[in-house]
């Protein structure tokens, strides 16, 4: 995969896949109204504080790399912005309605699991089911153009794994694990292995052994 995005960006970018769907007739958004989608409290995680200049300096940037474009008339006193991050005529990135809402909830709030993910990408696209959100992950984890997210080790405690974007890089997974409180799980070596049958052998004799006295008492 070819986009790879600051935080910053991915915050920008969010915020514009977001208002294009929920407030289409506000959308291109002005800087100021970008300024406020990125600090929202609702729906954020982490809950920012961009400047203005903050919001800017990151949309002039991604402008540059042609990932959103300035759609103000000749004659219009306030700039307003679109993303040209996926579902462009001359983009690589073309996703399906279920697949942008995913992106943009990730984009939007970090890794959540397919529960989250569906009830909080309920105006941006429609899903039957929790396994339907969890099948298109799958499919986004493994294209062949490149994987889109990734599933992160479940959490101790927690019924479903969380999914990432990889928008930001690759994601360091043992990072996360250790953040959250959990253990990564580590490979088990052949030495130990072997310990481990050794002692279910030995155990396997003691029990046959102490049957056989138990039978002799009996007898």
């Amino acid at each position: 995969m070819n986009i790879e995005l600051s935080s910053n960006e991915a915050r920008v970018i969010g915020c514009l896949i977001e208002k294009e769907v929920t407030t289409p007739d506000h959308y291109p958004l002005t800087l100021n109204s970008l300024t406020t989608a990125c600090n929202q409290k609702s729906n954020r995680e982490p809950v920012l504080s961009l400047s203005d200049a903050e919001v800017q300096d990151t949309v002039q940037e991604l402008i540059s790399r042609r990932l959103v474009s300035d759609e103000s008339s000749f004659n219009s006193r306030v700039a307003k912005y679109q993303h040209r991050f996926c579902n462009t005529e001359f983009g690589d990135l073309q996703l399906s309605e279920q697949e942008r809402g995913i992106v943009c909830v990730l984009l939007l709030r970090g890794p959540q699991t397919p529960g989250e993910i569906r009830t909080r990408t309920n105006r941006l696209a429609n899903f039957t089911d929790v396994k339907e959100v969890e099948a298109i992950l799958d499919r986004m984890s493994s294209r062949e153009s490149g994987a889109l997210v990734v599933k992160l080790p479940r959490e101790v405690g927690k019924r479903e794994s969380r999914y990432a974007h990889l928008f930001c890089g690759d994601v360091d997974v043992d990072a996360m694990v250790a953040s959250s409180g959990g253990v990564s799980p580590a490979p088990a070596s052949s030495s130990r292995i072997d310990a481990l049958e050794s002692e279910l052998s030995a155990l396997r004799q003691e029990v046959s052994e102490l049957r056989v006295i138990i039978d002799e008492l009996i007898n």
